[in-house]
């Protein structure tokens, strides 16, 4: 990297003296014997600046070095640490801004802070990325101001930094809090041991009143004289497939995130649900990135799938269901639970049926939509004139056909999740617990 030549800028004193000295020009007009100490002045004053400018550019600069974690969530505060070693005899006041990465909000910057002679300085501040992916730190901007406040010297030291900007998994972390405590339920989800039909046998107990006769284990119970039955757990060798949509639909935006940015944390917080039942997760990208992660067991799959789609970004495509639908048919051969994360439109109908109908013929489907708060308002708000009750009539007809692509795919035996992104998570985790519980798989 070419490192910039040093530049002066004007101090805070430099421009009322031009001023003063104009003044005196002024001046010199009904008093032309005021020339001389016009003169006087423009020369004492160049001097000075002359005198300035080669004090600040004989300066050292000090050395800088950056510390910050190398991988943050999304939308979450962390701290960043300038650490700066000045070797000067005097102390060193300076003006720092951090080019910090495009889009991102920081707290207590620009830094003011005298540096110390002969030490090293940690000055801290705040970021916050509210952007995924690898997100870079250019450089530090330095302004040291002159003695005699006539000018600055700006200069930029080339400290550069990358982090990963990861999906929040702050409500990962909580999962894994509740489920130590046995307190889910805190979260929404209930989850409860199916008794009596499940697919994987789990013990044997004393009979109790509301079993079903099939449960019964007539050769142990003859043994002990009394009745016994058998107890069965949720199968642990189930497979889920998680389809994400990246086109232009998922851009939309209720508050600070994205529906795109919401359902990329809904489906880390699920996948890790997943590896705790003990099935597989795998993941498929659609409609701008496709990226494909085939499904596999245990912790470090997580691992994997956050490393798949932590840079994952909405494009301008549209999606194309029918597409994905085949494509996914070519990979996937075990029956499994294949959810799609998507935010549906009108138009979606036909197409979104027809792949569903594709996929159904071997494996679960559900349907996960996430709805705009801003119909829901326009929805439900008063028109205040015509053009606002026209725009309350169309509302009506978009979630009218889109309500009712939602009913056909339940007719069809799709499962469908209709929910506000910042619920999705929770309403997914149910949904699958539910189907587990079902034995549809």
């Amino acid at each position: 990297m070419r490192i910039p030549l040093p530049r002066l800028l004007p101090g805070p004193r430099l421009l009322p003296l031009l001023a003063a000295w104009t003044a005196l020009a002024l001046a010199t007009l009904p008093w032309p014997e005021a020339v001389r100490l016009w003169l006087g002045a423009g020369l004492l004053l160049g001097l000075a600046l002359a005198v300035e400018a080669v004090a600040l550019l004989r300066q050292p600069l000090p050395a800088c070095r950056r510390e910050l974690t190398p991988v943050v969530p999304l939308g979450v505060w962390r701290e960043v640490s300038l650490e700066f070693t000045h070797e000067g005899a005097a102390p060193l006041p300076l003006l720092i801004h951090d080019h910090h990465p495009a889009g991102a909000e920081t707290e207590h910057l620009p830094l003011r802070h005298a540096l110390p002679p002969q030490a090293r300085t940690r000055l801290t501040y705040r970021l916050r990325c509210n952007r995924r992916g690898v997100q870079r730190f250019a450089g530090v901007d330095l302004r040291l101001p002159g003695r005699l406040g006539l000018l600055m010297r700006q200069a930029f030291l080339p400290v550069t930094s990358e982090v990963r900007v990861y999906p929040n998994f702050a409500e990962v972390a909580k999962y894994a809090l509740l489920a130590s405590d046995n307190r889910l339920s805190q979260l929404g989800i209930r989850m409860r041991r199916r008794r009596g039909t499940g697919l994987e046998f789990h013990q044997l107990r004393e009979y109790r009143e509301g079993d079903m006769l099939r449960q019964i284990d007539w050769k142990a119970s003859s043994r002990l004289r009394k009745l016994i039955a058998r107890e069965y757990q949720d199968e642990r060798d189930q497979q889920i497939m998680l389809l994400l949509d990246g086109g232009f639909r998922m851009r939309s935006q209720d508050g600070r995130l994205s529906h795109f940015d919401a359902a990329l944390n809904a489906l880390l917080l699920l996948a890790h649900v997943v590896t705790r039942q003990g099935d597989a997760v795998g993941l498929m990208s659609f409609a701008n990135e496709e990226r494909y992660l085939a499904p596999a067991k245990g912790q470090a799959t997580l691992a994997r799938l956050m490393n798949t789609v932590f840079d994952l970004e909405a494009g301008a495509q549209t999606p194309d269901f029918i597409s994905i639908a085949a494509t996914l048919g070519q990979h996937l051969r075990k029956r499994s639970l294949v959810i799609i994360l998507t935010s549906l439109r009108d138009e979606d109908g036909a197409d979104l049926r027809e792949a569903c109908a594709l996929l159904s013929r071997q494996h679960v489907v559900l349907v996960a939509n996430l709805r705009e708060h801003v119909l829901d308002e326009l929805d439900e708000a008063l028109p205040p004139d015509v053009d606002g009750a026209l725009t309350t009539a169309a509302t009506h007809l978009y979630l009218q056909a889109r309500e009712k692509t939602l009913r056909h795919l339940q007719h069809e035996g799709v499962v469908v999740l209709d929910t506000a992104p910042e619920k999705l998570a929770v309403g997914l985790i149910n949904r699958y617990l539910e189907i587990k519980r079902s034995g549809r798989l």
